[in-house]
């Protein structure tokens, strides 16, 4: 899979713009603030319906312009489709594949990418919603279809939540919010069950790829695992039970984890009453990482956080590449090797540069590094120059 061309109109800081790329490596470089990132920001967009800097699509729409389009086509085996999103200010956001409307959500079973961005560092310090981000995002790339039910998770936790903060004021055992609750509980049940296998199965198939990635980068075997914990198991605000790796509990029937969901619903009840806060599902849980059987939040060093999260990053493509029917998904590099010591930035472009096609984005050219044959665009405040190509 690979991206052919890009088109551009009234996004971020491009009135219009058009990309052409090829396969193999292509570097993106100019200065910071010229529009770098703005352009892989477009493209991975069709891979989760959202950007990865910001939280609303109204901040890709260009200042005092109503609405954003973006559209690319994206070149898989001998078969091309165009894509197309439209961004609105106001109202939803409209989608097309090969120029016939269809729901925005369909567009991530047209393309697959893995972005690799100085966000990331996040994954490994930051707080348990970004790795919750980082599994949602790593399933839709998997199983597009996964988009769809953590959509309709995420809307049951917003309707539910809104529940239990209006049934606060309420008779404790009101027989209308009782009624109306598990018609929801029902609901949440549904998606959470499967996110949670699916997020188990992931998580276990990540883990063999991580290792041998981590060591790829680092040159050394410092035992990277990931475990992950899950709220269903932690109602009572005790230490939760976690899934390890090689024991991640993926062979539990669906009858039984829909059994112990509701279980931690019933028994987590009166304090979701008491504080109008949907306590457990998918949406609380966390996966923890460790290096050498250590928290890396909080004892990992810099170099060895960001190896993780690029190691995490590889593992999920090389999981992505061994699936998908249509081949390698798209690697987006944005402003990584500036991160990186002369070693790492070696390393992982090696690791990367058999994948069908790879985007890089740098503001200095001599981060790169050399010895690929680079298709080389430059940017400057907007504007896109092809240059000659490179080694």
């Amino acid at each position: 899979m690979k991206v052919a061309h890009l088109s551009l109109g009234d996004f971020r800081n491009y009135t219009a713009a058009e990309l052409s790329l090829r396969a193999g490596a292509n570097l993106i470089v100019g200065r910071n603030g010229q529009g770098k990132t703005n352009l892989v920001e477009a493209i991975s967009y069709f891979a989760t319906l959202r950007s990865h800097r910001v939280s609303s699509d109204a901040a890709m729409i260009r200042a005092g312009a109503p609405a954003a389009i973006v559209r690319m086509r994206v070149a898989a085996g001998d078969r091309d489709v165009v894509l197309e999103t439209q961004l609105n200010r106001s109202g939803a956001n409209r989608a097309q594949v090969n120029g016939n409307p269809v729901r925005s959500r369909e567009l991530t079973r047209w393309f697959t990418s893995v972005m690799f961005a100085p966000e990331d560092l996040s994954i490994v310090r930051g707080e348990p919603a970004g790795r919750r981000r980082f599994l949602d995002d790593a399933l839709t790339a998997r199983l597009p279809v996964a988009g769809g039910v953590i959509a309709d998770y995420e809307r049951v936790v917003r309707q539910r939540t809104s529940l239990l903060k209006s049934a606060r004021g309420a008779a404790r055992g009101s027989s209308a919010v009782e009624s109306t609750l598990e018609v929801w509980n029902d609901q949440l049940v549904e998606h959470g069950v499967r996110i949670m296998l699916a997020r188990r199965e992931l998580v276990r198939d990540l883990c063999a790829p991580l290792a041998e990635a981590y060591t790829a980068l680092v040159g050394e075997d410092h035992t990277p695992r990931l475990h992950l914990n899950e709220s269903v198991h932690d109602v009572s605000g005790n230490v939760s039970r976690e899934t390890r790796d090689g024991n991640l509990g993926i062979d539990v029937s669906r009858e039984t984890l829909t059994a112990e969901f509701r279980r931690a619903l019933s028994e987590a009840r009166g304090r979701e009453l008491e504080r109008g806060v949907t306590l457990v599902g998918p949406h609380r849980d966390d996966l923890e990482l460790t290096l050498n059987n250590l928290p890396v939040r909080g004892y990992a060093s810099h170099g060895e956080s960001w190896s993780f999260a690029l190691a995490l990053k590889i593992a999920l493509a090389t999981v992505i590449r061994g699936e998908s029917p249509a081949g390698d998904p798209v690697i987006i590099l944005d402003d990584v090797f500036a991160e990186l010591d002369r070693g790492r930035r070696e390393r992982l472009m090696a690791v990367v540069s058999d994948f069908e096609q790879v985007i890089v984005t740098a503001a200095v050219e001599g981060d790169v590094p050399e010895g690929l044959p680079w298709h080389r665009i430059q940017v400057h405040a907007g504007e896109l120059t092809e240059a000659e190509d490179s080694e």
